[in-house]
């Protein structure tokens, strides 16, 4: 049985904006082999973080109302009280 052999990596020649790049100089800072930093730039952070706040608030009221109808039925079913048929 013949073992299957590897391609040598791809050698790419170095792209000097590259290497300058945000990205890339974060990467080098955090001692990371390549500029890939997951996660990355968001480009228009304003609409993302305005959209989060949106979704932030929608989580906290269906929450409160959830809660909040436990405790109202729970309530209502104290005061009436158990109502057996017999």
């Amino acid at each position: 049985m013949t073992e299957p052999t590897s391609a040598p990596p791809l050698q790419v020649p170095p792209d000097p904006e590259r290497y300058d790049s945000p990205r890339a100089r974060r990467a080098r800072e955090k001692g990371l082999p390549g500029p890939y930093i997951a996660g990355g730039d968001d480009p228009d952070i304003g609409p993302a973080l305005a959209e989060e706040r949106r979704y932030w608030r929608l989580l906290v009221a269906m929450v409160a109302v959830i809660v909040g109808a436990g405790f109202i039925i729970g309530t209502i079913l104290a005061l009436v009280g158990p109502t057996s048929g017999g």
